[in-house]
């Protein structure tokens, strides 16, 4: 299991303590800080001043992630310029009202998780800067400078990732045959799952468990992106991928397990591999192989790799040896005979 050293106790004067905890009360100054306004419009107000109605406007912003607030002046002139450039992509045709917050609910969701991210990141490095030693200011001041720091940066990179991911989204679907469904497409949908993870998350801390599932999660994403596939979600302890290649899904699977299962500080991992046709919408995959990959991983042993059928049709015999398993019900599928698949 990983094992991460325990934090000293807060010896601090009880001042700072005091002076710190009475700044963090009030999240007005680091609010500010980050949005660089102050709050001026209501919501009818932002509605006005960007050119749509009240209710598109709620309906908007709800999809961000952000709760209402009639009545009160929260919002700010970038609030009401991002409605803004939306009302004008309605207006023009481009975007129908239900596809721009479909997009809006995509995008608020992805925003909303990795700004959770940045901020346990960034909460867990002010901590280790101050019981390293004397820090000039409070958390407050430590955390400002550092958001002051990163900000302009981080949002040249959050740009730079977007476009090369629209880049090579773009590229998938160009590669497609022109008479097929673009929604739709021939996958290898593959589930990595922590074997025993509720046991473990009662017996660590909280901390451990968060970097567990940090590691878990970070090394995935490397072997992933080593065979040319793809993370679509991970959910603390299971990642879901998928690859246009059957073979390169099979040592994606393999990789996981030389990376997670076999180094003796994580824990066991099962892998189930299913192929078939998903249909892709809005960066996530549906259809049966999705739920077949999913379902296989509770039938797989520890570190060990089972796939269905049409995989296993699929890998070459003078590279892989298959062993089909006694049929098993299966959740939503019947009778399953699973199969297990390891390399010559």
């Amino acid at each position: 299991m990983i094992s991460t050293p325990d934090r000293p106790d807060d010896d601090r004067p009880a001042a700072a303590a005091t002076s710190a905890e009475r700044t963090w009360s009030d999240p007005g100054q680091i609010v500010r800080a980050i949005l660089r306004e102050d709050p001026i419009y209501s919501a009818s107000e932002v509605a006005d001043e960007s050119g749509i109605s009240l209710d598109q406007a709620r309906r908007l912003w709800r999809a961000l992630g952000f709760p209402e607030a009639d009545g009160n002046a929260v919002y700010t002139a970038s609030d009401a310029g991002a409605l803004r450039a939306l009302g004008t992509s309605i207006e023009s045709g481009l975007l129908d009202f239900d596809l721009a917050v479909a997009i809006t609910r995509a995008l608020g969701q992805t925003m909303a998780r990795l700004a959770d991210w940045e901020v346990g990141a960034l909460t867990h490095r002010v901590d280790e800067m101050h019981h390293a030693g004397p820090a000039p200011g409070d958390r407050v001041d430590t955390a400002l400078r550092m958001l002051d720091d990163l900000s302009d940066g981080f949002e040249s990179l959050m740009v730079y990732a977007w476009r090369r991911h629209l880049a090579a989204a773009v590229s998938r679907i160009m590669a497609l045959d022109p008479d097929d469904d673009l929604n739709t497409t021939e996958l290898t949908v593959g589930f990595a799952d922590i074997v025993s993870f509720t046991a473990l998350s009662n017996d660590l801390s909280r901390q451990r468990i968060g970097d567990l599932v940090e590691l878990f999660e970070s090394r995935c994403a490397d072997v992933v992106a080593g065979q040319r596939g793809r993370v679509i979600k991970s959910i603390g302890d299971s990642v879901l991928f998928v690859n246009d290649d059957p073979i390169r899904a099979y040592d994606t699977a393999e990789g996981i397990i030389n990376v997670i299962g076999r180094d003796s500080r994580m824990p066991d991992v099962r892998l189930g591999l299913a192929t078939g046709g998903v249909v892709m919408r809005l960066g996530d995959v549906f259809g049966p192989p999705v739920n077949m990959a999913a379902r296989l991983t509770a039938v797989a042993r520890r570190n060990r790799i089972i796939v269905d059928a049409a995989m296993a049709a699929l890998l070459p015999a003078d590279q892989f040896e298959t062993r089909r398993l006694p049929a098993r019900p299966v959740r939503g599928f019947g009778l399953v005979e699973p199969v297990a698949v390891r390399r010559h």
